[in-house]
């Protein structure tokens, strides 16, 4: 059991990190609480050296910095969609939106979020325990867990966001009919179905604004 929550609490600090391309405020919220605490709060190393190293090599072991790095890059992919569904689409736009996340990808450090890893794990976990970790994690059972942890975790976040997204229309669509004075004009954004390459002409402010009254 140990094994496994070890394992769970990887991947939920990667589903935190991919599910905040449906927050844009989340991160710059993180951001400026982690710029506005001193360097040595962001990492306090384990007190013990040799519970240290085991916890950084059992980090390796499940890799956890590749499941971040991975997370880090499908919040991009969220991102780059939601600026995109808010510009029109042309050349100059495509090389800001761009410029945008590829900013947000150097800005976002994956290796400071491993090493608050190695204190969350220090605290939660005995010499002992870890060790115990490395062992699970070193039997082919262990390695299949790792292995196949991101692929569940992946679907998992799939099968949430689809359900997320129906519920949240059914019940847009029964308030309406419930309330047939308010909220009538309320919508959810759609999410875009291109990317950016598949370039359309490019609309002016007026026309945009034209458009979203149209829209029910």
């Amino acid at each position: 059991m140990k094994a496994v929550l070890a394992l769970i609490a990887i991947y939920v600090v990667a589903f935190l990190v991919a599910i905040q391309g449906s927050a844009p405020g989340a991160v710059e919220a993180s951001a400026q609480s982690t710029a506005s605490k001193p360097a040595a709060a962001v990492h306090s190393p384990a007190s013990d050296p040799a519970k240290e190293a085991d916890i950084r090599t059992l980090l390796e072991l499940v890799g956890a910095r590749d499941q971040l790095q991975e997370s880090v890059n499908f919040s991009a992919e969220q991102y780059r969609e939601k600026l995109l569904a808010t510009m029109a689409n042309n050349d100059k736009n495509q090389a800001f939106v761009n410029a945008v996340i590829t900013d947000y990808e150097k800005k976002f450090d994956v290796n400071q979020i491993t090493e608050q890893l190695v204190s969350i794990y220090d605290q939660h976990y005995s010499a002992e325990e870890i060790k115990e970790l490395l062992q699970f994690y070193g039997s082919p059972l262990g390695q299949r867990l790792a292995a196949e942890g991101p692929k569940i975790s992946r679907e998992f976040q799939a099968a949430t966001r689809a359900t997320a997204a129906r519920a949240v229309k059914d019940a847009l669509a029964e308030a309406k009919e419930e309330n047939p004075g308010v909220g009538q004009n309320a919508h959810l954004p759609a999410t875009p179905a291109r990317r950016f390459q598949q370039r359309r002409p490019a609309q002016e402010p007026s026309q945009q604004a034209a458009q979203q009254q149209d829209q029910p």
